[in-house]
């Protein structure tokens, strides 16, 4: 494959895994999750567009992993199974090394399996490590074999590629602005020596803007009308304490 082949599918990959991912974290977080006692819909993640990256890395490297060949594995139905499980594996990994840099140097968990069984610090466990798995053999079987087609007709829609490109210039403002965002939540959990569950928090935030009337943002979750981003943090570390 062409260099500059593969890096148009990275790039659809990426964009198409972040948003699809975020739209699959939206409804698991307002159905399922144990998090979400209340079932609100809480928007995903740390970003504040509908952009979750790391379902963009796991996409980007299901494609990659799908080129291996297990040759010394004969039987096709178990090839495909060890496959799956070696996808499972790698994204779990990739789950465990970017949850493990956000609670250590940004003092926030994306993400809490703590209450799941078998979690390694609430960042990974066997349950959604099934889950990749499923989501590993859905993409062999259903995207997979259909994604070059798929970018060649998106290289021959200039549509297509200027809203490609405008997710990549979004997405980077959004970075931006979330990064400056959770610079002062690190900060906030410094101060008072602890981890911030940002599920957790998105929910009294949410509650404090109810209990006060005041409109839900939903793509700016730390958004209140009336107090600060510290006096929010000073409520929810009152109730947290509770």
């Amino acid at each position: 494959m062409m260099f500059m082949q593969l890096f148009l599918v990275i790039l659809f990959l990426f964009s198409v895994g972040s948003f699809f991912g975020w739209v699959l974290e939206l409804f698991f977080r307002r159905f399922l999750s144990k998090n979400n006692p209340d079932r609100k819909w809480i928007n995903p993640g740390f970003l504040v567009g509908p952009c979750l990256p790391l379902y963009g890395f796991s996409l980007t490297i299901l494609y990659l992993l799908s080129k291996i060949d297990l040759w010394f594995i004969e039987n096709p139905i178990v090839k495909q199974i060890s496959l799956f499980i070696v996808m499972s594996i790698c994204i779990t990994f990739i789950e465990f090394i970017a949850g493990l840099i956000f609670i250590k140097g940004m003092k926030i968990k994306l993400w809490d399996y703590s209450d799941c069984f078998g979690n390694i610090k609430g960042i990974i466990c066997p349950q959604f490590s099934f889950y990749w798995i499923v989501l590993s053999a859905l993409y062999y079987f259903f995207i997979n074999p259909r994604i070059i087609s798929w970018v060649f007709w998106f290289t021959n829609h200039i549509a297509f590629s200027f809203v490609i490109g405008f997710f990549y210039g979004i997405m980077t403002i959004d970075v931006i602005y979330s990064f400056n965002l959770v610079s002062k939540l690190k900060k906030l959990a410094k101060e008072n020596q602890m981890i911030i569950i940002l599920e957790n928090l998105k929910q009294q935030i949410r509650k404090i803007n109810e209990e006060q009337k005041q409109k839900i943002h939903f793509l700016f979750s730390f958004k209140t009308d009336k107090d600060s981003l510290t006096e929010v943090f000073r409520k929810y570390i009152d109730r947290f304490k509770k």
